[in-house]
């Protein structure tokens, strides 16, 4: 191979990596973390690993202030013994489910927000999470309509309309489908970074599905 041949295929190669790369930063960045303006930031959730007992003081969600995997793994440990002997505690029960969602255990959150939704049906903001535990084992018809009961009981929720984006764009790859949702989405949120990411990648599928179809 010519020298000038192999640093064009080396050159294209990079390149390749490089848009790889963004698209999977962006990817990682398209749920936004847990509950930053919801429940578990609102409310004190019980913490029963320091006396096992209701009302502790709570990180904002989930493992947070943990320290370390085996930290967080120790209070899940406790925290679960304590919600099986007082399972009518909704709020522990809540924790539980965060603490679960931030270790990437999708079916054990799932199952306890379920819980937590059967004593506190109307939170958009543990309905949102519940939705994205349907995204990540890949129920996404349920995890829209999770995503739109947040939104008919909260109608400004930008949450759960991030993650309808997110599984409309890249998950159906239907990003057409997305744009409304989008632009609403941006309306409340014009200024998140986040936001701001998702739309500039969705509108670039857009376009290139758009033009993949015209030709």
């Amino acid at each position: 191979m010519k020298r000038d041949n192999f640093l064009y295929v080396l050159f294209g190669l990079l390149i390749g990596f490089l848009s790889g790369y963004i698209l999977h930063e962006v990817m990682a960045q398209r749920q936004p973390p847990l509950m930053p303006f919801g429940q578990a930031a609102q409310a004190g959730t019980p913490a029963p690993g320091n006396s096992a007992q209701p009302g502790g003081d709570a990180s904002a969600s989930g493992s947070a202030n943990a320290g370390s995997d085996a930290d967080t793994m120790q209070q899940i440990l406790q925290l679960r013994d304590y919600v099986a002997q007082h399972p009518e505690d909704s709020q522990a029960v809540l924790r539980l489910g965060n603490m679960n969602f931030e270790i990437k255990r999708w079916d054990s959150a799932a199952e306890l927000y379920d819980r937590y939704l059967e004593a506190q049906p109307d939170n958009p903001d543990v309905i949102t999470d519940l939705g994205v535990c349907n995204r990540q084992l890949g129920a996404y018809d349920q995890a829209l309509d999770l995503f739109h009961q947040a939104q008919k009981l909260s109608p400004d929720h930008w949450q759960s309309r991030y993650n309808e984006v997110v599984v409309l764009a890249f998950d159906l790859n239907r990003p057409a489908d997305a744009m409304p949702v989008l632009k609403d989405l941006e309306r409340l949120q014009p200024d998140n970074e986040q936001v701001q990411q998702l739309a500039a990648e969705v509108k670039r599928r857009d376009q290139g599905t758009s033009a993949g179809s015209a030709s």
